[in-house]
């Protein structure tokens, strides 16, 4: 009964458009405050979260993809790729892809990759007699990658959450995330067959394709040392973070495309997202340790375990509880609320809780766009300057590619576990 009460109380001051972190903190508190616990540890509890060296990665990947995007790196970027693919059927869908999943090996940010392409992308695509609602559609979907492709920013805050090494995690998003880059271009290259108003592009000459690739060279090594340097064991996520945000600064500086009121800008936006996330963190950690009291977590994984004796059905059922979550909160909120009350139950059901981590990272992109809160819609909406509509028209299909990558995730986790464990 105290368990169903504190969940209604939460979607109660959730639905009344209470912000998530101060949901989060106030119920908590209250909470707290019932069981007559001094509250003089709530303030040290809230410094503890936040006083961790690995979520110093967070506002170092924010700053360093929002620095990259006031520098215009992604038009270099996806300059280069369309010079190499955009003779192929959809060809400029397959470069906007590609160029989403390689910028997303030096962001972890959804919002920042579907941004940085959507810029450029846009007006090529529409240029071509590319589908409006198709290419919006495109944009959205192709920023999720962002978050599932490392370094991840909700990969970092479940590592912190459930106490998982975030190298494994990382690596555990590339097969996946290739994956869905894969699913994503093949989708653009059939529906460019049956387009009507599809104008293929010429093929690029070797020099032209040389100048692009020069350019966006600085770009690609950057992902390469990000990337690269978290794999081979040099850096850790943080330190990777810092070396990535140092050689943005550079690249950007030597290609004199940063000035000082687009660098004020870049941190502005890096900080209004940082303390977003560190708040909700923060009013998360003091639910989670308001609900433990209560051993609510501890109840609810009994009731999984003794309701959903199959690994199946258990997916299934955070599935569908992701779906509905995703259509009134936002990726990081869906994380930070259910990932304390989920973890504990995967160790009876003997699911990897890597595994799963990826499976929920991909549920949640599906959060971020779906009406009526997803993120990155109302990103391509203001890039566009469209209707809402159109965003929405255009994603459907992207939607049920993303579930199809779920049940293949299901069926093969080898997509999630090889390059981790067996590579």
């Amino acid at each position: 009964m105290t368990t169903a009460l504190i969940l209604i109380a939460l979607l109660a001051l959730l639905l009344i458009r209470v912000p998530v972190a101060f949901a989060l903190g106030g119920l908590g508190l209250f909470l707290l405050w019932l069981k007559d616990i001094n509250i003089i540890m709530v303030p040290q509890s809230l410094y503890s979260t936040t006083d961790n060296f690995v979520l110093l990665a967070v506002p170092l990947f924010l700053l360093m993809s929002n620095i990259l995007l006031k520098g215009g790196v992604g038009k270099d970027l996806f300059n280069a790729v369309q010079s190499w693919v955009g003779h192929w059927p959809g060809g400029l869908g397959v470069a906007t892809i590609i160029s989403c999943a390689m910028f997303s090996a030096i962001s972890g940010s959804s919002v920042a990759t579907a941004a940085t392409i959507a810029t450029v992308a846009i007006p090529e695509m529409t240029k071509r007699g590319y589908n409006k609602p198709f290419v919006l559609g495109l944009l959205a979907a192709g920023g999720t990658l962002g978050i599932l492709i490392p370094p991840s920013i909700p990969l970092i805050l479940y590592g912190v959450i459930a106490e998982e090494s975030i190298v494994d995690l990382f690596l555990a998003g590339v097969g996946p995330g290739l994956m869905l880059t894969f699913f994503f271009m093949l989708y653009c290259m059939i529906y460019s067959r049956f387009d009507k108003n599809y104008i293929p592009c010429d093929k690029a000459d070797w020099q032209e394709r040389k100048r692009a690739s020069i350019r966006a060279l600085p770009t690609i090594l950057l992902a390469t040392v990000v990337i690269g340097g978290i794999y081979l064991g040099i850096f850790t996520p943080t330190e990777s973070a810092g070396v990535g945000l140092a050689l943005s600064l550079l690249i950007v500086g030597l290609m004199r495309r940063l000035d000082w009121q687009k660098f004020k800008e870049a941190i502005y936006s890096s900080m209004i997202t940082t303390v977003t996330i560190f708040l909700i963190i923060a009013g998360a950690k003091l639910f989670g340790k308001a609900i433990t009291l209560y051993r609510i977590p501890q109840e609810l994984s009994m009731a999984i375990t003794s309701t959903f004796s199959e690994p199946l059905m258990f997916v299934v059922m955070v599935c569908c509880v992701l779906l509905v979550m995703g259509f009134f909160l936002e990726s990081m909120s869906m994380l930070l609320i259910m990932v304390p009350v989920l973890h504990p139950a995967l160790g009876a059901l003997m699911i990897d809780p890597v595994w799963f981590a990826i499976l929920f990272v991909v549920m949640i992109e599906c959060a971020l766009i779906t009406p009526p809160v997803g993120m990155n819609l109302f990103v391509i909406q203001a890039v566009a300057q469209s209707k809402l509509s159109e965003v929405i028209r255009g994603v459907w299909p992207f939607i049920i590619i993303m579930f199809t990558s779920v049940i293949l995730i299901y069926l093969f986790p080898d997509i999630v576990l090889y390059i981790p464990f067996k590579l």
